[in-house]
């Protein structure tokens, strides 16, 4: 895949040519949990192209989603635009898209809580993280908030970083007035609750193509791309930012007065840092390199100015602040971030995944592995792969680039070695295709590799807490299940008869919501049958 350079030839000042495509290969050690975007300017600043991006930003939306962003986090946190991921790039870049917002927000204004009191404020659009069934579709890469001080299966969660249960969530709608620098998410397909929104949301997103998975901590990356660079002096910008990464400087509290206060944690730490690497394009090789960072972005994500180094990020603390990426020493160069421009390979690009095949098969998982191809004339390691997943219909040349990207990361090994990777968060017995294929050093693609796979039945026991709740509302977030949740943590189980009521819940409750999920009229007569049991706590609860 070569990306396309829009508007290069009005930001350089020689002509550009076919000759003047380059390779641009930027090298770096991440260490764990890291988001990261590496773009192309001109020596006096003008933005040239995106080389890469994390998927979280580049293919899920992160930055442009439904709810506050000051709202806590967690493991796949489904709600709360991550302005303050990139803020230097999200400016720099040009292109505008608009807000997502939450579907029951009364005005497109992302403000319109203030004045608002009690439990109207708590539960006015921006700060609620639970939404109406009728407004939430089934969710594929988000997890459900989780309150890590609190059930057993929450804290295993949070711990692991998978999602306790597949979830509903609203995917929301565009705002009419208000504007962002964050793409949209890219991974959708519109389902009956979600609005006309989202059927633009995948086709107004242009970095998807440069998205990749995040890379592993510790390991060698290579974040590769191909531009269209006229013989000058170019910069490569590299951000990265991290959830969590507080210091003395920089620590914030979390939102209060919201609904659902007590999940997750306060994410915002310290802002995303910069790294700025000179590098000239001539028709050989040139490489460039820096050990250090050259600012920080604006903590609060409102402006694309870089901060100046005022010894408020921490320096010397590995995977904070300015050490999020390791500092290497190759050969005797000392580099955080290395990058090397080049020719693009004119040989043959990368041969198919061989042999691509399931290893094992759980109810919600399969890991599977495929002989690594190579390219060019003198059969190279490939630069990477892409991979997809598609439910329910096939998946063929066509559609491949209209699936899932999938988060899982496989580090290219040589030629002729086994390869990886494990997909979770699936759904029981259903019909999966996966699509691989590998690039070369310019991020061009090979042929794709498909396998089929059907997941096996659920295990017992694999069903979430409020088992006929959630089939009834359809989603753990909906406000009357967290509700019933409270009820039984409340009242139930702080006495022997409620103890027991809820353990014969959680033995015959699975069977119940199994046979209830599966029909609307039994969805629709279950949540009228709990409705007088949510009124009647209502007022105690609040």
């Amino acid at each position: 895949m070569r990306l396309s350079v829009v508007g290069a030839l009005l930001l350089v000042p020689a002509l550009a040519v076919a000759g003047d495509d380059r390779c641009v290969d930027v090298q770096f050690t991440p260490t764990d949990k890291l988001q990261i975007v590496a773009w192309i300017e001109t020596s006096t600043g003008a933005y040239v192209d995106t080389l890469f991006v994390t998927q979280q930003i580049g293919s899920f939306g992160l930055g442009n989603r439904p709810g506050r962003f000051d709202f806590n986090s967690g493991p796949n946190w489904p709600y709360g635009r991550r302005i303050t991921t990139f803020p230097v790039w999200s400016h720099k870049h040009g292109q505008s898209f608009p807000a997502v917002l939450f579907q029951n927000m009364a005005t497109d204004d992302p403000d319109s809580c203030i004045g608002l009191t009690g439990s109207e404020y708590a539960r006015c659009g921006e700060n609620n993280l639970s939404h109406d069934f009728t407004e939430s579709s089934f969710e594929y890469h988000y997890c459900k908030p989780l309150d890590h001080h609190g059930s057993a299966s929450d804290v295993m969660s949070w711990d692991t970083g998978t999602c306790a249960s597949i979830v509903y969530t609203d995917k929301g709608r565009f705002s009419t007035t208000a504007t962002t620098g964050y793409p949209p998410r890219a991974d959708l397909t519109r389902l009956a609750q979600d609005t006309p929104s989202v059927d633009l949301y995948k086709m107004m997103n242009p970095f998807d193509a440069v998205s990749q998975a995040t890379p592993v901590g510790g390991t060698d990356t290579h974040a590769s791309g191909s531009a269209t660079l006229p013989p000058g002096d170019y910069v490569v910008m590299v951000e990265v930012a991290k959830e969590f990464d507080q210091n003395a400087s920089f620590s914030f509290p979390p939102p209060t007065g919201i609904a659902f206060d007590y999940v997750g944690e306060p994410y915002r730490g310290q802002p995303s840092v910069l790294y700025r690497i000179p590098i000239t394009s001539t028709p050989g090789t040139t490489t460039g390199l820096t050990q250090s960072f050259v600012g920080y972005g604006d903590p609060e994500g409102l402006d694309g100015v870089i901060r100046p180094i005022d010894g408020k990020i921490t320096t010397d603390t590995p995977g904070s602040g300015a050490a999020r990426l390791e500092l290497v020493s190759d050969g005797g160069e000392m580099y955080r971030v290395r990058v090397k421009l080049q020719q693009p390979n004119l040989g043959p690009p990368p041969g198919i995944p061989a042999n691509l095949q399931a290893d094992a098969i759980t109810s919600n998982s399969v890991s599977l592995s495929f002989v690594a191809p190579s390219y060019g004339d003198d059969h190279l390691q490939v630069g990477g792969y892409e991979i997809r997943i598609r439910a329910s219909d096939e998946m063929t040349e066509d559609n491949f680039s209209q699936s899932m990207p999938v988060t899982a990361r496989v580090i290219p090994a040589a030629p002729g070695e086994i390869q990886r990777f494990e997909l979770t968060g699936l759904l029981p017995q259903t019909d999966y295709w996966i699509g691989v294929r590998a690039f070369d050093g310019c991020r061009v693609a090979g042929d794709l590799a498909f396998f089929h796979v059907t997941t096996l039945e659920r295990t017992a026991g694999d069903v979430d807490a409020c088992f006929v709740a959630t089939a009834a509302y359809g989603s753990l977030l909906a406000n009357d299940v967290e509700m019933l949740r409270r009820v039984r943590d409340l009242f139930l189980r702080t006495n022997a008869m409620g103890e027991l009521g809820v353990e014969a819940y959680y033995t015959f409750g699975p069977a119940l919501a199994g046979v209830i999920g599966d029909s609307d009229l039994l969805r629709a007569t279950a949540r009228g049958m709990l409705a007088p049991v949510v009124a009647s706590v209502r007022n105690v609860a609040y």
